[in-house]
């Protein structure tokens, strides 16, 4: 399984002529404001510290990127990838001028980043499906880019409810046999089958 070894903050940018080059392959986290993107990203790389927090959802209005060194022990290859987190969208406090900005943000970021090799869409598990969510996806499926859906906050549900409550999610988002994957940042759960999902897209 691949592992992320070391990490690096690179820099924020708004508009493509400020994106970082470069020669890496390159996964983008989305979601509602507030549903934990940064959290992921803090607990993928094992640094707490690597992508700031907000405790104001709407908050983040940059794209912020993040340098990745990863290794597989169980072939010994090694490489490097980026990771960005996009912007949260939805939150009700935003203005329609700044909710706009966004969508032309994300426009010109699915437009130039050749690099992009697939996107993380998060979902808070505690919620039925989105309408937000569900256009984001229909958006990634128009495009055609490769993506997967995680569940957080599942430590919020009982384990009991689980597997039912992820199936109703599933369905609401309408993602048919497509697998959606529960992580909790409390427990520290969930983690494999992204490393595995990333993995295999970043290796040549």
């Amino acid at each position: 399984m691949v592992r992320f070894v070391e990490s690096f903050f690179v820099k924020s940018a708004v508009e493509p002529e400020d994106y970082p080059a470069s020669a890496y392959p390159e996964f983008a986290f989305a979601g509602r404001s507030n549903v934990g993107k940064s959290t992921l990203i803090n607990l993928l790389t094992n640094n707490s510290k690597l992508a700031k927090t907000s405790g104001t959802p709407g908050k983040t209005r940059l794209l912020n990127f993040f340098l990745i060194r990863w290794k597989d022990d169980s072939d010994d290859s090694q490489g490097r990838l980026q990771l960005t987190d996009l912007p949260g969208y939805g939150y009700a406090e935003v203005s329609q001028a700044e909710q706009e900005k966004w969508r032309r943000m994300l426009d010109h970021y699915f437009d130039q980043r050749e690099e992009l090799k697939g996107m993380i869409v998060l979902v808070d598990i505690r919620r039925e499906a989105d309408p937000k969510d569900i256009l984001m996806l229909e958006l990634l499926r128009l495009r055609g880019i490769d993506h997967c859906v995680v569940a957080t906050k599942a430590d919020k549900i009982p384990k009991t409810k689980l597997p039912k409550t992820l199936k109703l999610l599933s369905h609401g988002l309408g993602l048919g046999n497509a697998p959606i994957t529960a992580v909790s940042a409390l427990k520290n759960s969930g983690l494999e089958p992204l490393y595995d999902w990333i993995g295999q897209r970043a290796k040549p």
